[in-house]
């Protein structure tokens, strides 16, 4: 008998001095379900280190499952206000045999065996926070006995560095693992006169142009224009213009509320976009190029009988000519440009983890008198991801002379949202032909 009890304070010396948890039948009642304070839902909130763009091959709402592939890492964020000590645990099960995983923070790893095929929370150990803000932690796969290392679905947290206010993803799993969409709002403009033209200015810096971006040039309160990276192989200038009719179904548009074609650039596709409410939609596939900078032109006119044309322009310097995008007629409106804004944002869930950048100058207006206005004010805006705190990785500013925006990749330098930001201004107005612009109808 004393020979049994030494064995087994024996193991468990050892498993407390190399931080396995798992390896002894007392090291899972370290911590149990009621102990811990916080419980981050692991699908939500982790994407793979090696191949962000293929998260969704393991990581789903359920949590981390399918894991094969030991140079699969996995990356999961939180983020807190405090610093400290905090103990870590995951909610974890293996579908037979033994696992190893290890788990890293801040340089610190932990190996962690797990044996248990139903899940169960299993204590990983003690870890430190040296600096507030968003934490990532490593969870690697070591060996397994089964085809896949373990089904993660929960990450424990418990201790003085979390018992502040912690933020990560809890609902709208989908919007907050796109992350923050952020905002130039141009809501004090130069003049009181109806605004014809806006004219804006993008270059997205080298390594910048991550897969999943939107960087949106010239918005209004009808559309958006801007240029967006589809894949590793596809660029596209998109143009869109919503429908007044209120539907994330294109095809319930009732033909009285459709937005009309008038025409279109050479090679441009159109069509009918939903989801996010629903419109005409018109882009061109083109090779843009990050550290190029790209010119947006667009035209809104009232026409008769309660009607609006909007004209889309882009400028390529490669080309050195005004492209025609697309030229829409909405329904329902009588309306020149109004409620102007840039924007940037990601729309693929797996590059949320991707951290995206893009430049935007000299922002000018034209009215129906023909004068130019030059933009040089702007107020900071975010969406409701970052107003409910389910994403903190956002900014925007100045750089320079020039205003910027940055989102997701879990960076810690956030901007407070309704920020003002003012630009010196160049008091050169954009130098157009309008003449020869292509026609639009």
């Amino acid at each position: 008998m004393y020979k049994i009890i030494n064995q087994s304070l024996h193991r468990a010396l050892i498993c407390a001095i190399l931080g396995l948890a798992g390896c002894s039948g007392e090291s899972d009642s370290r911590k149990t379900l009621s102990t811990f304070s916080v419980s981050i839902p692991a699908g939500a909130n982790s994407w793979l280190l090696n191949d962000p763009m293929r998260s969704d091959a393991i990581i789903s709402d359920e949590g981390i499952l399918n894991w094969t592939n030991a140079e699969d890492e996995i990356q999961t964020y939180f983020r807190t206000n405090r610093i400290g000590t905090f103990s870590l645990g995951i909610k974890v099960a293996v579908k037979s045999g033994v696992s190893r995983l290890k788990v890293t923070l801040n340089g610190i790893s932990k190996e962690v065996t797990i044996d248990n095929t139903t899940a169960k929370n299993i204590y990983v150990g003690e870890f430190e926070i040296t600096q507030i803000g968003y934490q990532t932690i490593h969870i690697q796969g070591i060996s397994k006995e089964s085809n896949t290392f373990a089904d993660i679905t929960q990450v424990l947290l418990d201790g003085e560095a979390v018992d502040g206010e912690i933020q990560y993803i809890k609902e709208d799993v989908y919007f907050g693992r796109r992350g923050p969409s952020v905002h130039l709002v141009f809501d004090q403009l130069p003049t009181s006169n109806d605004i014809e033209w806006f004219y804006n200015e993008i270059t997205v810096p080298e390594g910048e142009d991550v897969i999943g971006s939107y960087y949106m040039a010239n918005g209004f309160g009808e559309g958006y224009f801007g240029i967006q990276v589809n894949s590793e192989t596809e660029r596209r200038v998109l143009f869109s213009v919503w429908s007044p009719y209120q539907t994330d179904d294109p095809s319930s548009i009732p033909d009285e509320y459709k937005i009309e074609l008038l025409k279109k650039g050479e090679n441009v596709y159109t069509g009918e976009f939903g989801n996010e409410g629903s419109g005409g939609q018109s882009y061109l596939v083109h090779p843009w190029k990050a550290g190029v900078t790209y010119k947006f032109l667009l035209k809104g006119t009232p026409v008769d009988n309660s009607m609006t044309d909007y004209t889309a322009y882009f400028f390529d310097p490669d080309l050195n000519e005004w492209l025609l995008i697309a030229s829409f007629r909405r329904p329902k409106t009588n309306t020149y440009l109004t409620n102007l804004y840039s924007f940037l944002e990601n729309f693929i869930p797996n590059a949320g983890a991707n951290s995206r950048m893009a430049l935007y100058s000299n922002q000018w207006v034209r009215d129906t008198a023909g004068s130019w206005h030059e933009i040089t004010n702007m107020r900071f805006g975010a969406d409701a991801t970052a107003k409910k705190q389910a994403r903190m990785d956002y900014q925007g500013g100045i750089d320079g002379s020039i205003f910027f925006l940055r989102n997701c990749g879990f960076f810690n330098d956030k901007t407070v949202i309704d920020t003002r930001f003012n630009r010196s201004a160049t008091d050169t107005p954009p130098n157009i032909d309008f003449a020869v612009l292509p026609q639009a109808n």
